[in-house]
């Protein structure tokens, strides 16, 4: 299982997961301004425990992020009109909102929360189950059929009743004439993303299921973690080393495999297989540094990893004189290309 804290420093990560909004419910009622859609910074403070302060300083260092996700700023005649047909009344000459992919944002990024630890602990559970559950399981794809029926049937009566619907209306309309308009956008935008999110299951589907794999990063995405070990052993047979033991989860003192280089060096590995979105991070870097070196006291340590390396973690191990062979350079060396480390 993933620790939450991951979250805290994958962009990727969190990229990956920003969609699941349903999340926040199950940590914590959300309450939304009357349009049911967006949420000031109090409303966010309020509904992490933080103060106003925390949430604008997260705002100012992740600001282009959140952004992407929703969060915006109104003034002059924009805000005009949202405290229009939103029923808002306030003085205020901007106003900052946050969508609920925002407010998730937010709670991926937010340190010094108990209430944002916990949405992080849910949505990556809900992740690690939809990773891990067999794409051959019958209910699974049933259910799965299902959604997608659902999505074209409201995609369907979007475009083809309620968008014609308003049209006839603001061609009569002249009192409402700005709401309707307002509202028919609205309907729009919710078409569109609801034909957006088919197309992208369908090609996610397609990759998934209809294309053979293909390449040595796929055949290694494929394997789980004691394959990936057996397989990362093999490559360092192939070069030269010798002794080389696969130590399995049992008293491994934190190292996955040991042996010798060509030259008599000791060596100590540690394999990790994640998926690709995924990163290493300073943590998983520190913790084997300690073991190599210390434990094991190796002379030569690598740490292979099947996505890549934060920069917290690339610098933690080069200042621990850890080799990360991070995908692209385990793909590299799988198609024989030496590691310089182990010539």
């Amino acid at each position: 299982m993933i620790d939450e804290s991951v979250l805290l420093e994958s962009s990727s990560l969190r990229s990956s997961v920003r969609n699941r909004t349903e999340v926040l419910d199950k940590v914590k009622a959300l309450s939304l301004l009357p349009d049911g859609m967006h949420v000031t910074t109090a409303m966010v403070a309020t509904y992490f425990g933080a103060t106003m302060e925390a949430i604008r300083a997260l705002v100012h260092d992740h600001r282009t992020e959140l952004e992407a996700n929703g969060y915006r700023v109104l003034a002059g005649s924009e805000l005009s009109d949202f405290k229009q047909l939103s029923g808002i009344q306030s003085r205020t000459r901007s106003l900052a909102l946050f969508s609920r992919r925002a407010v998730l944002n937010v709670a991926m990024l937010l340190r010094d929360s108990e209430v944002a630890r916990q949405v992080r602990t849910h949505l990556l559970d809900m992740e690690y189950l939809a990773r891990t559950q067999s794409v051959d399981n019958p209910l699974h794809r049933d259910t799965r059929s299902l959604d997608d029926r659902i999505d074209q049937r409201i995609t369907h009566i979007l475009g083809g009743t309620v968008v014609p619907m308003f049209n006839a209306l603001i061609e009569t309309s002249g009192e409402h004439r700005r709401e309707l308009i307002a509202l028919r956008a609205g309907v729009q935008t919710v078409e569109r993303k609801l034909r957006q999110h088919h197309a992208r299951l369908q090609r996610l589907e397609s990759a998934r299921e209809d294309r053979p794999l293909a390449g040595v990063m796929a055949a290694i995405d494929a394997m789980n973690g004691r394959e990936f070990e057996e397989y990362v052993a093999e490559l360092l047979r192939r070069d030269g080393c010798s002794a080389v033991v696969v130590r399995g989860r049992n008293g491994d003192r934190g190292v996955d495999i040991t042996g010798c280089t060509a030259d008599g060096r000791t060596l100590a590995v540690q394999c990790k297989r994640f998926a690709p979105y995924l990163s290493v991070t300073s943590p998983d870097v520190q913790k084997f540094v300690g073991a190599a070196k210390v434990l094991h006291s190796s002379e030569v340590a690598l740490f292979v990893a099947t996505c890549p390396f934060t920069r917290d973690a690339l610098n933690i191990a080069t200042d621990g004189g850890i080799t990360a062979v991070h995908r692209g350079l385990l793909e590299e060396w799988s198609a024989g290309a030496a590691l310089a480390v182990l010539e």
